[in-house]
């Protein structure tokens, strides 16, 4: 674990803090290859596709990248801006699993792109999915937005642009194990309850991210668009 403190404004993508997920798929359900093709750099944003892209099993490519480090108790933010897509999910999130050798835990922040306008918060604790709830956005497909979660040993809490949208108390409940941060674009064709149905894009669809930060809990404010400060 690595509880460093550090704000990524993506004008470079440091090898040494990120890996590009690359030939992969997180399960049946997933219908693009994670790819470094569907990565990129410009402008001084980080942009995660999914994208037309034949390989030998699908028919799409996608992008997500994750920290080589975990990380513990602290806030975790990113601003970002969707496209638009039903059967897409742009997600902010931490997790640690048995490819770790560790339990199952994880914290989400997902918009789904049928409805760029709403955002979705989730805990799964041992596996086991809690502490959901949607909330109503400015639509992420039109400007950017601020998400953030503040994990602490007895309470979780979910921000939008500084505003508290969801909460968790714990400790029973709450994950307990360092995780790594993801940000990730992907899509399905079968979990069309939650995602919406399937429609193929016309064109590239991109998560465009700004910036992406950690800081370690009992730190105070380290840059000026953390949620941190409005708490100051």
């Amino acid at each position: 674990m690595d509880d460093t403190s550090f704000f990524d404004d993506f004008t470079r993508l440091d090898p040494t803090r990120w890996y590009i997920s690359d030939g992969w798929t997180n399960g049946d359900w997933q219908n693009c290859l994670w790819s470094t093709r569907a990565v990129s750099l410009s402008d001084g944003f980080l942009r995660l596709r999914f994208a037309p892209g034949v390989t030998a099993d699908h028919d799409y490519i996608c992008g997500e990248i994750q920290t080589r480090q975990s990380f513990g108790y602290g806030t975790y933010e990113a601003r970002f801006r969707t496209g638009a897509g039903s059967g897409l999910n742009a997600a902010f999130f931490s997790y640690i699993g048995p490819r770790q050798q560790k339990p199952h835990d994880e914290i989400d922040i997902e918009v789904l792109l049928k409805d760029p306008a709403k955002v979705s918060f989730n805990t799964y604790v041992s596996g086991k999915p809690a502490n959901g709830r949607t909330a109503v956005i400015p639509p992420a497909d039109k400007d950017f937005n601020s998400y953030a979660f503040i994990w602490e040993p007895d309470r979780l809490r979910w921000f939008v642009n500084g505003s508290l949208m969801h909460e968790a108390k714990g400790p029973a409940g709450l994950p307990l194990t360092p995780q790594r941060i993801f940000a990730s674009l992907w899509g399905s064709e079968t979990m069309t309850d939650w995602m919406g149905p399937f429609k193929a894009p016309q064109k590239p669809v991109a998560m465009e991210i700004d910036w992406i930060a950690f800081t370690k809990s009992g730190e105070p404010c380290r840059f000026d668009q953390s949620v941190l400060c409005d708490k100051n």
